[in-house]
């Protein structure tokens, strides 16, 4: 488990957990996460929700921002279960000719799909959005967390100018909450499964990659640091025989390898 003690901040209000949020060092990219079943009153409250983060705080040091293939430097959203929603629908708000588009405006921002089917790819470019990630850590769940099926989805991507961020994760076990997944675990074999899946994307040649995940305990995806912890109902997961910081430094030997071989792509 996590060395130290926990702290629950999900009870304060948005505004003020947003404002805790955005003034920690070292912040990653804006993760807006849309889940369940994505009704019409949910989908226009996703917009509602999306122009006042931005209005809000997308002036702030620490919201991520990517400069796109136009040279705008924009926000940039990964939006989970977007095949949940008609593409036609997304397309209103995410093309330039969309009834309610954002393009061009002061809350357009880079959008990010999520691909699981190989279809997805197709729904994902008629609905406007400007790329698509991968984001399940157990490799051959979907078709887009599978790292034989990059290379292609790269291409495809590459072909119609958008973004292909592979995600990676250090391992997969979340029998502790669905019971009946076993046959989708990943064992973390020592760090070795990590190191595969950051090969992998490397391969492709990404512009960017996502890690899945940094604390998501419950389905045994985190990096963050740990140390053996056992209680009446359970084992957490620990990094032994190697250290609590195993796999940061491993996130961190890898990223530096990905902006040295970018470099490289550039020339």
């Amino acid at each position: 488990m996590p060395p130290g003690p926990v702290t629950r901040c999900d009870s304060r209000p948005f505004d003020d957990f947003l404002k805790g949020f955005w003034s920690c060092p070292g912040i990653l990219p804006a993760w807006l996460m849309t889940t369940g079943n994505l009704l019409r009153i949910w989908y226009q409250l996703y917009w509602m929700l999306h122009i006042d983060i931005t209005s809000r705080y997308g002036d702030h040091g620490a919201f991520y921002k990517f400069t796109s293939s136009t040279g705008k430097s924009l926000p940039l959203f990964y939006i989970y279960d977007t095949y949940l929603t008609p593409p036609e629908s997304w397309s209103e708000f995410l093309t330039p000719t969309g009834s309610h588009s954002v393009r061009g405006s002061a809350y357009d921002s880079i959008f990010i799909a999520l691909i699981v089917e190989e279809r997805h790819k197709h729904d994902i470019l008629a609905g406007g959005f400007d790329g698509m990630y991968t984001y399940f850590a157990s490799n051959g769940f979907s078709f887009g967390s599978s790292h034989q099926n990059w290379k292609a989805i790269k291409a495809f991507c590459d072909g119609n100018n958008l973004l292909f961020i592979p995600s990676v994760g250090p391992g997969y076990i979340d029998t502790s909450i669905r019971p009946w997944n076993n046959h989708n675990m990943r064992n973390r074999v020592n760090g070795r499964y990590y190191e595969t899946a950051l090969q992998a994307a490397l391969n492709v040649r990404p512009e960017m990659v996502t890690i899945t995940s940094f604390n998501e305990w419950h389905e045994g995806t985190q990096i963050e640091r740990a140390v053996p912890k056992k209680t009446v109902t359970r084992v957490y997961l620990d990094y032994q025989p190697h250290g609590p910081d195993h796999y940061l430094e491993l996130t961190r030997r890898w990223a530096e390898q990905f902006n040295k071989e970018k470099e490289q792509w550039l020339m």
